[in-house]
């Protein structure tokens, strides 16, 4: 199932990875010329920029702080990982609105206010759904985060918060790696890991897919359901 055309962007160019400057910046090599490229992911990534790793990056307008932007990464075994995190919520709006939840909702909200935070969606009033997109890859299994992340673990307890004042609450994790379940990385973050279990076990759902991306056609594709992994 088709969720994202890639080529909306812009003109797709292949080139190879170099450095990664700070948090936001990088250095890549296009046709034999170095270029600044925008990470809109501020993951660590240890994994996956690597040097010479090759990258699909999307020509950035003139007057920009960086020449290009950062789509993609190709992996070792050839797999095409998406490594900007401005297309997640777009992304899981378009399975949601497909119908991934059992039914195609009436109303979908992105970005509502509610305690302290704000979640990624609310559906038809009653449904509050946060996201987070998986791109560690470890014995085949997608975890998250790849950094420790105190707002993710604020987001979870927001969860549960809603969850005891009436509302259907969803953890939705999109695995942007081919993996066979997800887990919560528990020797990086226990702190996010803990919290993650305590939701579940007071209310809070685990919903989980996968995406791969079309090399040919620059599409992104929904790769089917992504189970929780059994705890060992």
């Amino acid at each position: 199932m088709e969720i994202f055309d890639l080529k909306k962007l812009g003109d797709i160019e292949e080139g190879y990875f170099i450095e990664r400057v700070n948090r936001f910046v990088g250095k890549i090599r296009l046709n034999n010329y170095i270029y600044s490229c925008h990470i809109a992911d501020t993951g660590r990534l240890k994994e996956i920029l690597t040097v010479n790793r090759k990258i699909w990056v999307i020509k950035n307008k003139t007057g920009l702080k960086t020449d290009y932007k950062l789509i993609s990464a190709e992996m070792d075994n050839g797999e095409i990982v998406l490594v900007n995190t401005s297309l997640h919520s777009k992304i899981a709006l378009e399975v949601l609105k497909k119908g991934f939840l059992g039914f195609v909702p009436k109303k979908i909200k992105s970005e509502f206010n509610f305690g302290k935070s704000r979640l990624d969606f609310i559906i038809d009033n009653k449904i509050l759904i946060e996201l987070k997109a998986s791109n560690l890859l470890l014995n085949n299994r997608c975890v998250f985060p790849d950094a420790p992340t105190e707002r993710g673990r604020k987001h979870l307890n927001e969860l549960l918060k809603a969850t005891k004042e009436g509302f259907k609450s969803i953890i939705l994790i999109m695995g942007l790696r081919d993996c066979k379940c997800f887990q919560p990385n528990v020797e990086l973050d226990k702190n996010f890991s803990d919290t993650f279990f305590n939701a579940l076990s007071n209310g809070v759902e685990f919903l989980g897919f996968k995406i791969k991306i079309d090399r040919k056609n620059k599409k992104i594709l929904f790769n089917g359901k992504m189970e929780l992994c059994k705890k060992s």
